[in-house]
């Protein structure tokens, strides 16, 4: 609040704002002032808040909050008495960059204007006082392209094709070759180009260019690139609401071969190595790096070209990560052989380096364990397990860029952002977005790709950045390859590329290839390894897996399983010689039919649990039994009508051989026909074909019979295995067998037996009866007890319900979140998510789709419930959970909040789950 005239402060310079007030002022707003305050070379300048840019967007009419522009042209005072020049004075003008930067760090989603204050006088003035008219054309051309853009909405296209004539018709294909009088017609141009395009001749007044600066950065908050990257991260309001604004005062990087503007990490945002990591350019300003329309020098260069700088550069790295104890994403720019630092932010790394640097980080003394761990979003270690080219193919690649964002990646190349969320996003097809250069415009089309490929820009360009951010592989600079997007084809060399076409790029090593190459798995690094073995140890939930075959539990045993939460039986039936005997079972018409098939499979899923028991010993392994309804196992009833269809058709075909046959008697044919129709008949047998139309008759006859309206709340789970006892008792039995062998053998394990759908005390009674009697019969034969555990799933509403009375019987509750979440929400999880979801979300009746993220307030309250009332009756009940949300870490969260014992999930999300296990811990306190 101004005391002066009692109205909310809405504007703060540098020297005043608070560096901790992220939320207010802003990520860059506030590490300006924080910088401001510790001593750095900043240009002065102020901050807009957040709040004022809620406020207009909140206006109807989209009018800034009263008397804000009172408060700007106060500072605006503050900074002419600071700089010694005035913002619109014919003779020594001050000009300004207004900038966008909100409490998370979005590069890119939203505006920014450089150069702002100039005019036809104002230019004459720096004209006068630089003595170079050549960088005073080039500071407003860039002006009134960006202005242009942003706050007046001409598309970038109108300006480009100006420059390129210009360009051409001086014969220069550089920038920089342009002399003053080109870049004055560029300017005159531009601003002809403004006129046609908006009706209204370009502003002339500073201050109002400031007002349409402001308002167009506040838009750009819910421009379409900045919303579709907050629901990409799932940025909420919480998180960050509203941009802030920068008035920052220019220094200029283009003011001659002792200039300079550059982006620059403290450490290697790819790798994390410990080396001062970014790019510069002499002679340029600020977007000529990012937005990669020349590509730039490496840092390391600068030694050589400006030694003096380059120490400096090296001094103000040291103390960024000396005060914020993180590594940093700034920018430079050099004017005169001075160096100023325009803004830090946290650095964005992939997880590779994120990993890495915390465990550097935390051996330097510069953070402790605890904020190692917590720095890493779980989520982010998905990026170290991406796949890498397979080193033992051989393939040459057609073209070199820069390594800009690690991983490998194959897909069918487009040239459009629109066409990849089209091919990608809605057909399903793997996709490499191919661009000159992208802009932050293109973003939906990062979202649908696997992976980027751009011709110009460098490791600091917007399409290096972003795709970092995201974990996608990237390789930016691939000067070799030609694109030309309006012909959606790119030349390389003696070969060339069309939109369709498949290539590879490595994002590791800035390779390109034709076609597609074989990736594999990557190795933990010794790094990872060191913040999952510091994440076991403060963590209270176990991780385990949800394993069916044993290679999926070696794999979740390198990944750092402690057990298996859900080893699905079912999955174990699909394999080639166990199908057959599966469908047998479900085609019998008595009891002795299906025993028969039965004893067939038991030797099968003995030896499968067998195995599984040995790769995860001494650790448990949990076994459900039978889920899903059996005709699952059988074709559906349109492709068998179509089978039976071609048979018949077929059958017919063979009745006319056989009359042909017959006939050629009569009609005298030669020897060679009659040997033709027998080689028809040895390659098609009638009978067999018979034989094959009566098997399907059957199978279409069973699966009517066996059809049920709605499957997935119909006779599955136990409800089958109390229908068809046989089918459990062969399971059980496989299971106490391959039990009783590993023990006689001496390898020590933990198996558990759960109850899939179980709504009833009754239903877990029936079961364990099952359970009772055969391990009575294994106990008599080999004279010891087999040690196992009785258990449930608790997915149905009902059960949770009745956790009381199931914990008399079960030893421990595992929750299928899947399965609950369809039945509190009444929602079928395919229906859903193909029709009226996505709606939900954005109109913001949901917040997160239930199926990836724990609806805590409704299905988190029944698992609250069950865990309370289960462990009332049982006070050693074990309880996990081996649904999909057992990966999703704020889910995880939940789960360490409520008292459960372990999160089980697949594989690969074993070592998201292991650090958000960690972070549940920490945060909790």
């Amino acid at each position: 609040m101004s005391v002066a005239t009692g109205t909310k402060k809405h504007v703060f310079a540098f020297t005043e704002g608070d560096g901790k007030n992220k939320k207010l002022l802003g990520g860059k707003g506030s590490n300006l002032c924080e910088m401001t305050q510790i001593g750095l070379n900043v240009p002065p300048g102020f901050v807009i808040s957040t709040v004022a840019c809620l406020e207009y967007l909140d206006s109807p009419s989209r009018e800034l909050p009263a008397g804000i522009m009172d408060e700007v042209r106060a500072h605006m005072r503050k900074l002419e008495t600071q700089t010694g020049k005035g913002f619109g004075d014919a003779k020594n003008p001050l000009l300004v960059s207004v900038r966008s930067g909100s409490a998370l760090s979005m590069p890119g989603m939203m505006d920014t204007i450089l150069n702002l204050g100039l005019n036809a006088t104002t230019l004459e003035g720096v004209i006068a006082q630089t003595g170079d008219r050549r960088f005073g054309y080039d500071a407003y051309r860039r002006f009134i392209q960006l202005f242009g853009k942003v706050a007046q909405g001409v598309p970038d296209e109108r300006f480009d094709q100006q420059l390129e004539a210009v360009k051409q018709q001086v014969g220069v294909t550089e920038d920089v070759a342009l002399s003053a009088d080109d870049l004055r017609e560029i300017s005159e141009r531009f601003l002809q180009v403004v006129a046609e395009t908006t009706g209204r001749s370009f502003p002339a007044d500073p201050f109002a260019q400031l007002e349409l600066a402001i308002k167009a950065v506040f838009n750009s908050w819910m421009g379409k690139r900045a919303v579709d990257y907050r629901k990409q991260f799932n940025i909420t309001p919480d998180m960050a609401n509203g941009t802030a604004v920068n008035i920052q005062t220019m220094v200029f990087g283009n003011r001659g071969e002792d200039s300079a503007t550059g982006v620059a990490f403290t450490r290697n945002p790819g790798t994390g190595e410990n080396k001062l990591f970014g790019e510069y350019l002499v002679n340029a300003q600020g977007e000529d790096v990012v937005a990669g329309i020349r590509t730039p020098k490496p840092i390391d260069w600068m030694t050589a070209e400006m030694p003096q700088l380059a120490t400096e550069l090296a001094e103000l790295r040291d103390k960024l990560e000396t005060h914020y104890h993180e590594v940093q994403d700034f920018e430079f720019t050099i004017e005169r052989g001075r160096l100023f630092c325009l803004q830090t932010r946290n650095g964005k790394m992939n997880a590779t380096a994120m990993v890495h640097t915390s465990v550097e980080m935390e051996r330097e003394g510069l953070i402790d364990k605890q904020e190692a761990l917590l720095r890493i979003q779980p989520e982010s270690l998905e990026q170290m397990l991406f796949p890498r080219l397979d080193p033992e193919v051989r393939a040459e690649p057609v073209a070199q860029g820069l390594p800009a964002s690690p991983g490998a990646a194959s897909g069918i190349a487009v040239f459009d952002a629109d066409r990849a969320e089209q091919m990608g996003k809605e057909l399903g097809h793997k996709v490499i977005l191919v661009r000159e250069e992208t802009k932050p415009e293109d973003i939906h089309g990062f979202f649908a790709a696997q992976g980027i490929l751009t011709s110009r820009g460098g490791k600091t360009s917007h399409a290096a950045v972003v795709a970092r951010g995201m974990g996608k592989p990237c390789v930016a600079g691939a000067e070799g390859i030609s694109v030309d997007v309006e012909r959606r084809e790119a030349q390389v060399g003696a070969s060339s590329f069309c939109e369709g076409d498949v290539i590879t790029i490595d994002g590791s090593t800035g390779k390109v290839y034709l076609g597609e190459i074989p990736t594999v798995e990557p190795d933990f690094t010794q790094e990872l390894d060191q913040i999952l073995e510091w994440a076991d140890e403060v963590a209270r939930l176990q991780v385990w897996a949800n394993a069916d075959l044993p290679d999926d539990a070696r794999r979740a045993v390198r990944y750092g399983a402690v057990g298996i939460g859900l080893a699905r039986t079912e999955r174990m039936f699909n394999a080639v010689d166990r199908l057959p005997i599966v469908i047998e079972m479900i085609m019998a018409e008595t009891p002795e039919e299906r025993q028969a098939a039965l004893d067939r499979l038991l030797p099968l899923q003995r030896a499968d649990f067998k195995e599984l028991f040995q790769v995860m010993a001494p650790n448990p392994v949990t076994i459900r039994l039978l889920d899903p309804p059996i005709h699952e196992f059988l074709p559906d009833e349109r492709q068998l009508e179509r089978d039976l269809e071609a048979l018949r058709s077929l059958s017919e075909t063979m009745r006319g051989v056989t009359v042909l046959e017959g006939a050629i008697g009569l009609i005298q044919a030669p020897d060679k026909h009659r040997a033709e129709i027998n080689r028809v008949r040895r390659v098609v047998d009638p009978i067999l074909v018979e034989a094959a139309i009566a098997k399907k008759e059957a199978m279409l006859h069973k699966v009517r019979v066996l059809y049920e309206t709605n499957p997935m709340l119909g006779h599955r789970g136990v409800r089958l295995g109390i229908s068809f006892p046989e089918i459990y008792r062969m399971q059980i039995r496989a299971i106490l067998e391959a039990a009783a062998d590993c023990a006689k053998a001496g390898i020590r394990i933990q198996p558990r037996i759960k109850v899939p759908q179980v709504c009833t005390q009754e239903e877990l009674l029936w079961v364990k009866d099952y359970v009772d009697e055969i391990h009575e019969e294994i106990k008599q034969r080999d004279g010891r007890p087999v040690d196992f555990q009785f258990g449930t799933m608790i997915e149905v509403v009902r059960a949770c319900m009745e956790a009381g009375s199931l914990a008399e019987v079960a030893e421990f509750f595992s929750f299928g979140t899947n399965d609950l979440t369809q039945a509190a929400f009444s929602f079928s999880r395919e229906d859903a998510e193909n029709k009226f979801l996505p709606l939900y979300s954005q109109s913001g009746i949901l917040q997160n789709n239930p199926f990836e993220v724990l609806d805590i307030k409704g299905v988190g309250k029944l698992m609250e419930l069950a865990v309370e009332w289960g462990k009332e009756i049982r006070p050693d009940m074990h309880v996990g959970i081996c649904g999909e949300h057992g990966g999703h870490p704020d889910s995880i969260g939940f789960c360490h909040r409520i008292g459960l014992d372990y999160v089980s999930c697949s594989a690969p999300r074993v070592p998201v789950a292991r650090l958000a296990a960690a972070h549940a811990a920490l945060l909790a306190g």
